[in-house]
């Protein structure tokens, strides 16, 4: 591993990582308060069948219609989810639920239609990071710099619903051909619940980051695939924000980082 760093072979999936935990964390944040954890699930999967449909209705096309497909079933669903939670607030986690399960299945269908549609979903749920190319790295560090500058100089701008599900959808999209549906969903989610801890948002991704790197060092030595052993990790993180504490999080205890929604 020490010799991938000084080669330089590591530094994209490393870079990948940290731009990816960045742009997520505050928008976990965002979920967690919103009480809407089903929508990382629903619009990473809506983004996997996107690029799913792309390949079944296309040979090979390409990165920039896969990820043009990805966006544009990314934003469908968060546009759903956002109508599905204004016009039924009480059963929206389980409206949300069923829309990912509409996506997952979704997609198995559409992996029936491509030759490699297995490969490719398999791919889309937990993506080898170690094998995360520059053009991805720099994609998720500019969605990292625009997501941290809206929550350190407009924290108001994310609680707006009108910026918010296209952001979330946006940056889920690009984020899950590189990280992969489960670890975006880690990166969503582990961060935001130290942040409901009442640590600020550096403490939160340092410990998130350490978490992934753990993953990325145990893929390495242990010959794993990458993206799931990276989840592992930061999942673990996650629960432990859980335990840190002797008393469970309130529904309405709200992260530093995130109020409530702003119509």
């Amino acid at each position: 591993m020490l010799d991938a760093l000084v080669h330089g072979w590591f530094f994209w999936p490393a870079a990948a990582l940290v731009a990816g935990v960045l742009a997520l964390a505050p928008l976990g944040a965002q979920v967690l308060a919103r009480g809407v954890v089903f929508i990382d699930l629903a619009v990473a999967q809506a983004a996997a069948l996107g690029v799913m449909i792309a390949n079944a209705l296309f040979d090979h096309p390409g990165p920039l219609p896969s990820q043009a497909a990805a966006t544009a079933g990314a934003l469908l669903c968060a546009s759903l989810v956002a109508g599905l939670a204004r016009r039924w607030p009480a059963q929206r986690e389980a409206l949300i639920g069923l829309v990912y399960v509409a996506g997952a299945a979704g997609a198995l269908l559409a992996a029936r239609a491509d030759a490699h549609g297995r490969e490719h979903l398999d791919a889309l749920l937990a993506a080898d990071l170690l094998w995360a190319e520059p053009a991805q790295a720099a994609v998720l560090a500019a969605c990292a710099l625009l997501v941290l500058a809206l929550a350190g100089l407009r924290p108001d701008a994310l609680r707006r619903d009108a910026l918010f599900f296209p952001l979330f959808a946006v940056v889920a999209s690009l984020a899950v051909p590189a990280l992969g549906l489960f670890l975006v969903f880690a990166g969503l989610i582990a961060p935001g619940l130290w942040l409901r801890r009442g640590l600020p948002l550096p403490a939160a991704l340092a410990i998130a980051l350490g978490a992934g790197f753990a993953g990325l060092a145990l893929s390495w030595f242990a010959d794993l695939p990458s993206g799931p052993a990276v989840a592992l990790t930061m999942a673990a993180a996650g629960l432990a924000a859980v335990a840190w504490a002797g008393r469970p999080v309130s529904a309405t205890q709200q992260t530093p980082a995130a109020g409530p929604p702003a119509r």
